[in-house]
C-alpha cells in the first residue's frame, strides 16, 4: 500500500509539472495549483480573502498561497539584516526553518501549544496575550492567521505592539471579508459546527471586515497595506491579499 501511494504521488507530480508556478520551499514547478480549503457558504457570501475553496497549494510539499506570500515579502522584499530580532507567532514550519537558518540575532517562535499539535522543539509555549519578553524587544513580529482565533484580539494586538521596539514592524495577516465593512464576531458561540457555519472554521471566533484597519490602529499601530502579488505571480500568491505591514507608533 505504501509503495502504491509513492507511485501515485510520483505520477501526480509528473502530470502537474510545468512552468507556470514555482514553490520556493520545495522547488517544485507546476502548470497549476492544488485545490485546497473548504467550500463554505459564509466564505463565498462574505468573499473572504485567505479562505474558501481555491487553487492555492503546492502539489509536492502542500505549501499554501499565504505561506508563500510571507516568504516573498520577508525573504525577497524585506531582506532583513543579521542583527534583526524576530518574534514569530504560530510559525509556519517551512518558513520558520528558513528563517532559523538565517542566524538572526534572535529568532523566537511561539504558540500556545495544544494537545495533538506537534511543533519542532525550537517553538516555545507562548501565550500571545502574555508574551514573556520585555517592552521594546523585537524589530519584527510575524503573526499570520492567528488573531481570528482569539476573542481578545485587541489585547493581543496591543501585546504584540508592546514587545516591538519603537518603529518596529509587524506583519498581521487575517482572513478578511472583501465586501463587509464590519467584523462579524460572537463569543457566545462555542459549538465547533456553528463556528464553522458562521466564521468559516471550527476554531475561529470572527470574520474580519474592512474595519480591521481601524482595529489595528486602535491598538497603537500605523497601518500600511502592501500588495506584491503582481511581482510574485509565479509563487501562486493570492492577487487579492494585501499584506498588513504595521509599525509601532513612537510614544
Amino acid at each position: 500500500m505504501q509503495l502504491l501511494q509513492k507511485i501515485k504521488k510520483k505520477l501526480k507530480l509528473i502530470y502537474f509539472s510545468g512552468s507556470n508556478y514555482h514553490c520556493p520551499f520545495c522547488g517544485y514547478s507546476s502548470k497549476s495549483l492544488e485545490v485546497v480549503g473548504h467550500d463554505l457558504p459564509v466564505l463565498r457570501e462574505k468573499q473572504v480573502i485567505g479562505g474558501g475553496r481555491r487553487p492555492a497549494g503546492c502539489y509536492k510539499c502542500h505549501s499554501r498561497d499565504r505561506e508563500r506570500l510571507l516568504y516573498a515579502f520577508i525573504i525577497e522584499e524585506l531582506k532583513l539584516p543579521p542583527e534583526t530580532r524576530i518574534l514569530h507567532i504560530a510559525p509556519e514550519i517551512k518558513l520558520s526553518k528558513i528563517l532559523l537558518n538565517k542566524n538572526f540575532n534572535e529568532y523566537i517562535c511561539g504558540d500556545l501549544h495544544t494537545p495533538g499539535y506537534h511543533y519542532p522543539d525550537y517553538v516555545k509555549n507562548i501565550n500571545i496575550l502574555n508574551i514573556p519578553y520585555e517592552d521594546n524587544h523585537f524589530d519584527i513580529v510575524i503573526c499570520n492567521h492567528v488573531l481570528e482565533h482569539i476573542p481578545q484580539d485587541i489585547e493581543a494586538m496591543t501585546e504584540l505592539r508592546r514587545v516591538l521596539k519603537p518603529g518596529g514592524k509587524a506583519i498581521l495577516q487575517v482572513p478578511i471579508s472583501k465586501n463587509n465593512q464590519s467584523t462579524h464576531e460572537d463569543f457566545t458561540i462555542s459549538d465547533p459546527k456553528k463556528r464553522e457555519e458562521l466564521f468559516g472554521q471550527f476554531d475561529h471566533v470572527r470574520i474580519y471586515g474592512q474595519d480591521y484597519f481601524s482595529r489595528l490602529e486602535s491598538a497603537g499601530f500605523l497601518v500600511n497595506k502592501v500588495n506584491i502579488s503582481e511581482k510574485y505571480k509565479k509563487l501562486g500568491v493570492n492577487p487579492a491579499e494585501d499584506i498588513f505591514f504595521c509599525e509601532k507608533k513612537n510614544t
